[in-house]
């Protein structure tokens, strides 16, 4: 098992990414991983996990029972969304059975990982917190509350009132931006959200450097 704060990990460069649903955290984390990158991404993590044969999928199934199963193996997403949003202590032994193999995943990814600095994506950064001991900066990727709506409804089978049920549960838009050290503003075309993400890149860079000259001063 990884240790909860495995030194590998602390001692690296790591930017945490997070946002709200529909804010595009994953189109950000793409183009970063483009420039060079490394990326350990949560809900990837998670998808892998409750897919056919995934490190999940036999726990949910003795917790929740078949109907939370799809044919092909996998965890009925729908159904269990659908389940933990009616049910507050379904969410929190869903969130029992995910995390931990979640973390262990994250800091076994973040050791490996030989890129000049990392993005870890947690969407649920800012409300579960376990993963801020170890970032050097918060980086939130924020667009206005309808354009959140319109993307997450349009690229899933989610209806705008489930996704606003969903931004509902979530930390709210000021609180997210209160705590970032940089935002980036997806609200316009992929060609801005290119320069922004160039602009922070060319930072990123510089600041993992001099981490690592503090770090080889220190040994």
């Amino acid at each position: 098992m990884v240790g909860f704060l495995g030194e590998k990990s602390v001692n690296k460069f790591i930017v945490g990414v997070t946002g709200g649903i529909g804010a595009g955290k994953s189109t950000v984390a793409s183009l970063f991983a483009r420039r060079g990158a490394g990326l350990v991404d949560t809900d990837a993590i998670a998808r892998q996990m409750t897919a056919p044969g995934g490190a999940a999928i036999q726990a949910i199934r003795e917790r929740f029972g078949e109907s939370f199963i799809a044919e092909d193996g996998s965890l009925d997403r729908t159904a269990m969304r659908n389940h933990v949003f009616n049910h507050p202590p379904a969410r929190k032994q869903l969130e029992t059975i995910m995390h931990g193999r979640i973390r262990d995943a994250v800091y076994a990814a973040l050791d490996a990982a030989t890129q000049p600095y990392v993005l870890l994506v947690v969407p649920l950064l800012i409300e579960v917190g376990s993963y801020r001991p170890i970032l050097s900066r918060v980086l939130v990727v924020d667009c206005a509350e309808e354009v959140q709506v319109e993307r997450a409804s349009r690229r899933s089978d989610m209806s705008p009132e489930a996704v606003r049920a969903i931004m509902a549960a979530q930390t709210d838009r000021k609180t997210r931006l209160r705590v970032a050290d940089d935002v980036i503003d997806n609200n316009g075309a992929l060609s801005h959200l290119e320069i922004e993400v160039e602009h922070l890149d060319e930072q990123y860079r510089k600041y993992a450097s001099l981490h690592r000259q503090t770090l080889s001063n220190e040994d």
